[in-house]
This record gives structure tokens, C-alpha cells and sequence, in this order.
């Protein structure tokens, strides 16, 4: 007989993943899944219960898949495994709540700053006892990229690669440059000023982005990629 499972759907902006854990053990995850892969996925595995946290396209596709399951689907009253001090807690996005339980839960007794490298850079902070406390929002990597060229005459659309230099020799290159480097300097500053306010600090990465910049920060930070499918789980697990 198979382990009930929980699924956890992550709609984001870009795409929708799933991931299928055994109480706290990630066992397979799925990017850019289908609504007829979420079907398959279903029919295959013994699922327990779901949640749902949505930020970009619409849940409909995927609603008939999970009728036969018990879901919760993530909003700002949805209880949490960690307290929010935020001011208009039904504006925060749920893959910020759900990255902030996910760290609270690998480091409960530290204050993290939880940087999220997706469409947008997220940066959050949660307190040792599981406060979370708010952070600051700019725009990610490849949207940097996309609007020097949307909204310049002459800039081209231009994609990263892995070693930058410091000065461009040629337009791209300076591009990459400005983009890359403001972002890393962005970060460092993120980083210094909450070490400050908070000791002693963990500094958690996740996101799609997190393989470029995880070694190029000067920093000792903790990459966890699949961050927000895990606090999503512990969320499910906190409501079961």
C-alpha cells in the first residue's frame, strides 16, 4: 500500500509546480505542470490532501483535478505556523508567506532573511520566534533585463551569462554588468543592514535564479531552492 501523500500546487507568475511530499520529505516535484499531468500525478500516487497557493495564472485549469482531494487553498487567513506583523497582511503574496514558513521551519530558532530570486527579488525577514516581520520587493533578474530593452529605443534584449565582468567593453556587455552587478550589490546591502538588526542572522536563497547567484554573493547563505514548497507543506501540515 502506497504512503498518503500531500500535494502541494504552487501557481506562480511564470509557471505551476507541484510537489509531493511524505510528511516532511520532499519526494518528487514536477515544474511547469499540466493540468492533465496534475490528473496523471493524482490517479499514480495516493494523495492525502492538497494546498494551493496561487500568485500568477488562474486556478481554473487545474480545479477539476483536485475536487476528490481536501485542499486548502492559501489566503492571508489561512492559519500559519508563524505570526504576521505586516500591515495589510491580504496584500501579501503567498509565495513570501509560504518562503518565510519554509525557513522558520529548517531554522526555528534563528532569524532569517529569506531571499526569493524569481520574476521579482523578495527579501524577508522572520524573528527566532517565528515573527514574520516584512522586507522589500524589486524586480528580478530577467525583468531587469526586459524592460532596458522595453523601454529604451536602442538597448537589445540581452540574456546573462555566467562570468560578468565589472566593466563592459561593448553595450552587452554593459548590460550584463549593470544587471547583474546592481543585483549582487542590492543584495549585499539587504544583507548587511539586517545583520545588523538581527544576530545572528541566516541568510536563506530560493527561487529559480538561485544557481546564478548563489555563489557570486559574498555572503554565506543558504540555497534552498524548493523553499517555498516546503513552507507550503508545513502549512498543510499546521492545518491538518
Amino acid at each position: 500500500m502506497q504512503t498518503p501523500m500531500n500535494l502541494i500546487l504552487d501557481i506562480g507568475n511564470t509557471n505551476a509546480k507541484i510537489g509531493l511530499f511524505e510528511n516532511a520529505d520532499l519526494k518528487q516535484k514536477i515544474n511547469e505542470i499540466t493540468p492533465t499531468e496534475l490528473q496523471n500525478t493524482i490517479q499514480k500516487f495516493s494523495i492525502d490532501r492538497a494546498i494551493v497557493s496561487n500568485v500568477g495564472k488562474s486556478i481554473d485549469p487545474f480545479h477539476k483535478s483536485l475536487i476528490t482531494l481536501k485542499v486548502i487553498t492559501l489566503s492571508h487567513r489561512t492559519p500559519l505556523p508563524i505570526h504576521i506583523k505586516y500591515d495589510t497582511p491580504e496584500t501579501l503574496g503567498h509565495d513570501r508567506i509560504a518562503a518565510a514558513c519554509g525557513a522558520h521551519f529548517l531554522f526555528p530558532d534563528q532569524p532569517c532573511l529569506i531571499i526569493d530570486c524569481g520574476t521579482c527579488i523578495t527579501y524577508d525577514v522572520v524573528t527566532a520566534n517565528g515573527t514574520y516581520l516584512g522586507g522589500a520587493i524589486s524586480p528580478g533578474l530577467q525583468m531587469r533585463l526586459e524592460s532596458l530593452n522595453t523601454f529604451t529605443s536602442n538597448l537589445p534584449l540581452v540574456s546573462v551569462e555566467e562570468n560578468i565582468r565589472m566593466v563592459g567593453k561593448s553595450t552587452k556587455q554593459s548590460i550584463q554588468s549593470g544587471v547583474v552587478h546592481g543585483i549582487l550589490g542590492e543584495m549585499e546591502v539587504f544583507i548587511h543592514r539586517f545583520s545588523e538588526a538581527f544576530q545572528p542572522l541566516k541568510v536563506v536563497m530560493c527561487g529559480g535564479d538561485t544557481y546564478f547567484f548563489e555563489n557570486k554573493v559574498k555572503a554565506r547563505i543558504f540555497a534552498a531552492p524548493e523553499l517555498v514548497l516546503r513552507g507550503l507543506n508545513r502549512i498543510l501540515q499546521h492545518n491538518a
